[in-house]
């Protein structure tokens, strides 16, 4: 089996090969492997960074965004000379001068209903390292199709998770969490922000369970959801089993319209009337030029106002506690609400009308300060 390895990798995996559960065999399994990686950010980059160095024979990136400099508090893969430009082509760089024998295939799009089967078929893993609802019930249940097993991880805060899906007929996502939320339900890092250091935790994880899938060795967390809390420094474990009920995923879905028409069953269940107005930032400029005068709310949190707000904003109230502040909110006037993108404030609006305001008075923000920023105010700061 020596013959598999050239003499640059013995001595470049010593390590490896002195481990009795890895050895020359196993070293030769991860040469031969083919892993995708969805989502070159947070969670990509340590796996990245890891199964290259591990010595991975063939590595797929797929990411569709470019690196900000947002995004080098926690994402390790990239640094400031490839701002603005793609974050696939700062992983395939990074991955060829760590090991030039490793082949990259990178691409640089945006994993959807249409072209998922294509990218990952083949592989012997995928790992997801995005951080949105959509994409992940999508990877999911591609990788239940083709029969591919798959590393869940995902971030929030201080708080982490971890699980192998479709693992030797284990469960898989939808066992554990059967539909998607409706949008805007589960904050993005950029909205609820994350500890830097977290998805290098989260990350380093997922690359050893792909390891230990891909070599048949250990424990895999197969049936497992590890939960990671980082303030309090501990692990625990939830046990997940099979739905025997779930019907088996069989062709994909459009995931985005699934999520889309959550939301939509979501807001007709409570009546056309609970629906709230959206404006567009140089809409609700212009109309306060012409004198309109709504009461402007923040939903964001004290964090996020400390870092950029609007300069007319009358009350900061975040919006999970809205519910207890409703006193402090007037009934008989115009409000504005807005929050970073535009979701958080949508559903404060919505608390809103459900606890009895007029919703021809409700406005909400639409893209939130982000979009005020590029609209209106550019010396507002982005986040």
């Amino acid at each position: 089996m020596a013959g598999e390895l050239s003499a640059d990798d013995l001595q470049r995996f010593s390590r490896h090969l002195i481990l009795p559960q890895v050895g020359v065999d196993g070293q030769a399994k991860l040469r031969s492997a083919r892993i995708a990686v969805i989502g070159a950010g947070g969670l990509g980059s340590p796996v990245i960074l890891y199964l290259a160095a591990a010595g991975i024979g063939h590595l797929t990136i797929i990411d569709d965004d470019v690196v900000d400099i947002s995004n080098l508090q926690r994402q390790v893969l990239h640094d400031s000379a490839w701002v603005g430009r793609a974050k696939t082509e700062s992983a395939k760089a990074r991955i060829e001068a760590l090991d030039p024998q490793i082949s990259v295939q990178i691409h640089s799009t945006r994993i959807e209903a249409s072209n998922a089967m294509e990218i990952l078929e083949g592989h012997d893993l995928v790992i997801d390292g995005t951080d949105n609802f959509p994409t992940r019930y999508l990877v999911n249940d591609a990788c239940e199709i083709l029969g591919i097993p798959w590393v869940y991880g995902s971030i929030h805060r201080f708080e982490g998770q971890v699980s192998v899906f479709n693992h030797n007929g284990g469960p898989n996502y939808r066992d554990i969490f059967p539909r998607p939320p409706p949008p805007g339900m589960a904050p993005s890092c950029a909205e609820a922000g994350v500890l830097g250091v977290l998805p290098g935790v989260i990350g380093c994880i997922q690359a050893n369970e792909a390891i230990k899938v891909i070599l048949e060795i250990g424990e895999i967390l197969s049936g497992i959801l590890l939960l990671y809390d980082a303030l309090e420094m501990r692990f625990r474990g939830l046990k997940a089993s099979h739905d025997p009920n779930r019907k088996k995923v069989s062709e994909l879905l459009d995931i985005e319209g699934y999520c889309q028409a959550a939301e939509v069953e979501e807001q007709s269940s409570a009546g056309e009337d609970s629906m709230i107005n959206e404006i567009e930032p140089v809409v609700a400029q212009q109309r306060m030029d012409d004198d309109w005068k709504p009461y402007v709310l923040d939903v964001r949190s004290v964090g996020e106002a400390a870092i950029a707000s609007l300069h007319m904003v009358d009350d900061l109230i975040p919006h999970v506690e809205i519910l207890s502040h409703l006193d402090s909110i007037p009934k008989d006037r115009d409000i504005l609400l807005y929050c970073h993108h535009g979701r958080r404030s949508l559903m404060a609006g919505m608390v809103l009308i459900n606890s009895g305001w007029d919703r021809s008075n409700l406005f909400n923000l639409n893209g939130g300060i982000d979009r005020w920023s590029t609209q209106v105010d550019a010396s507002i700061p982005r986040y």
